[in-house]
């Protein structure tokens, strides 16, 4: 994971770097030869996909940041999209996406949660069959809605259970358990806002260069108290990917490109659900970047 651009771009390489000194840990040799249990560790991970989006960032930003209207990131990458708006800088938004997996571990280990995909049904019906299947002590939320007919429901096993066969009647096509240590951005991370809110606090954190558009309400932050806030507020509120991704096509207005920074294409295939019509593209390889430098 990044080895190819920590090879081939100094920039990438640096930024490896700068986050391996702040965590006091060799993260990037993890991210290049694993092993993979070690790497998929929340606390891991975590900083692993910020740090990799950020390394893509550093090399590009020089060829997108004259022209970006604002910037997005699903779950941890809203920490990303501080980066590229340089409200944060890379070492200390990894710190902060590294204590956050450890208290999202924790709260997971506390209380255990679990999550599913439900694919082939329209949020308010997921929604509908959560609050049908939570009880007094024992609830399930729409978690991140992801797509119109892509909601994750996160929340205690037995109420997931029961919420996705709730699903399953109302027409869902499939109902796909996720392997996860807790259930993320719902209620039973409460344990864990508090103190996440205590290391945003600490953060040196400025006003974005442009705006951010938050998963908790999916409207454009344009200052640093409010994202603080907002960032706290994400672990138990819903990812609200759909409007998000509307506000920052409206935001872009026509014709606007979208840029996926990090590993993979997932969200690229996200917004064509949501925005078809939208102009993407995805860098995460060193050889997409590379594409992408040689054609801006």
């Amino acid at each position: 994971m990044g080895k190819d651009l920590a090879e081939r771009f100094p920039a990438a390489r640096a930024v490896f770097d700068s986050i391996d000194d702040v965590l006091d840990v060799p993260l990037s040799r993890v991210m290049f030869e694993g092993p993979e249990a070690e790497l998929t560790a929340t606390q891991n991970a975590q900083p692993a996909i910020l740090a990799h989006s950020a390394a893509v960032f550093a090399v590009v930003s020089g060829k997108v940041e004259d022209n970006v209207a604002t910037a997005a990131g699903h779950s941890l990458g809203e920490y990303s999209a501080y980066v590229t708006a340089a409200a944060l800088d890379a070492p200390e938004a990894a710190k902060l996406v590294r204590r956050r997996g450890e208290l999202m571990q924790k709260a997971g280990e506390e209380r255990p949660g679990t999550m599913a995909a439900v694919l082939g049904l329209a949020t308010k019906e997921v929604e509908a069959a959560c609050q049908e299947a939570s009880q007094q002590a024992s609830l399930a939320v729409a978690a991140n809605i992801n797509a119109p007919d892509q909601t994750v429901i996160s929340g205690d096993p037995d109420a997931v259970a029961r919420a996705g066969e709730a699903c399953k009647k109302r027409g869902a096509k499939r109902v796909i358990p996720l392997k996860v240590s807790g259930a993320f951005h719902s209620p039973l991370m409460a344990p864990a806002k508090n103190q996440l809110q205590l290391a945003l606090e600490r953060a040196a954190f400025r006003d974005p260069l442009f705006p951010v558009v938050a998963n908790a309400t999916a409207e454009a932050v344009k200052d640093a108290g409010r994202a603080r806030r907002l960032l706290s507020d994400q672990l138990t509120a819903a990812v609200r990917w759909v409007e998000c991704m509307q506000h920052a096509a409206q935001l872009g207005g026509a014709g606007a490109r979208f840029v996926e920074i990090g590993p993979g294409a997932v969200l690229a295939g996200l917004l064509k659900r949501i925005v078809p019509e939208a102009n993407v593209v995805s860098l995460g390889t060193a050889d997409e970047v590379t594409k992408f430098m040689e054609a801006a």
